[in-house]
């Protein structure tokens, strides 16, 4: 496993994590595999895990205190987000700040997550979406400080909206976001264009979330795929984004070289941005993580092999969360 420095703290966090999302009590989620799975990353050196309160009301972050209930190794960084008060995923500029997080929101369910992993502090606090006309109100701001201050959280991040990277500049401009987490893959390319550069100037980390673009980029997309009730993906691979993905997905099958798998490209890929702290795929089982945890070895891919990808470059405009 390699590790990388998270910014503005002497933390080394696996280059690949664990985005525990799958594993609030969706469909095809078990608990027992689940804890298997997240007990194998662990071994293999795994030390960054992402969770929220809205993961099943609090249920991942509770896997995640059975797990490390009994973790003896080193520190293992946790990291886990404020959901918006109206309960509504994306943001959007016209909602108000107080009906998405007044600080005495903030405050109570940072102490609602505190209470589920078991923890007298968490790594990281994260709000759950974002928009930056909120970006100049001093009320968040004050809520974060007095979360660090008080000891509650060491560090503070924002979750941007899916295919919305650069609606959180301003707030990073604050100096207060200590990290954000985005969509990025072989797909969703724009991260590179305005907020990576815009961390690295102001050392900020980058948790790169949704590597395999909800599971197309595993290969395992059909044109004829359907979805459990209540499933995540039938919203979003509903119409006809589900044939444009898989046919997406299948130009990109002449380039993944031999011996590699389309998931270890599509990891190898985030991986070579200097931009990004970690990446955090969910892991249902313990198969998955043996082979994404592989893709942490150092090796880079070659230079004409990512310049080919950028050509697989894909920007789509309606925000879901």
């Amino acid at each position: 496993m390699i590790y990388r420095t998270f910014p503005r703290t002497d933390w080394k966090v696996a280059e690949i994590g664990y985005g525990t999302w799958g594993m609030a009590g969706w469909s095809g989620s078990d608990d027992a595999e689940s804890l298997r799975a997240m007990e194998r990353a662990l071994a293999l050196g795994c030390n960054f895990f992402d969770t929220a309160w809205a993961y099943g009301s609090g249920h991942s972050e509770r896997l995640l205190r059975q797990l490390l209930g009994g973790w003896r190794g080193d520190h293992v960084h946790i990291a886990t987000k404020v959901p918006p008060k109206n309960g509504r995923w994306p943001a959007r500029a016209d909602y108000r700040l107080e009906e998405v997080f007044p600080p005495d929101h903030i405050r109570d369910m940072t102490r609602k997550s505190l209470e589920n992993l078991g923890v007298d502090y968490v790594d990281l606090q994260q709000l759950h979406v974002w928009s930056d006309a909120w970006a100049a109100d001093e009320r968040w701001q004050r809520a974060v400080d007095d979360l660090k201050r008080e000891g509650l959280i060491k560090a503070f991040g924002i979750s941007v909206n899916r295919w919305e990277p650069a609606n959180v500049i301003k707030a990073l401009r604050t100096g207060l976001v200590d990290c954000v987490q985005v969509v990025y893959n072989i797909f969703d390319q724009a991260p590179e264009d305005e907020l990576f550069p815009a961390c690295r100037e102001l050392n900020v980390g980058v948790i790169a979330r949704v590597p395999f673009d909800e599971g197309s980029l595993t290969g395992a997309l059909r044109a004829d795929a359907t979805f459990p009730e209540g499933d995540w993906r039938a919203l979003y691979f509903k119409g006809e984004n589900l044939r444009e993905t898989v046919e997406r997905v299948g130009r990109l099958s002449p380039v993944v070289p031999a011996g590699m798998t389309l998931p270890e490209l599509a990891l190898r890929f985030v991986l070579e941005s200097p931009a990004v702290t970690t990446t955090i795929p969910g892991m249902r089982r313990v198969r998955h993580v043996d082979g994404n945890l592989a893709a942490s070895d150092g090796r880079r891919l070659p230079g004409l092999l990512v310049e080919s990808l950028r050509g697989h470059r894909w920007d789509r405009t309606a925000v879901i969360p």
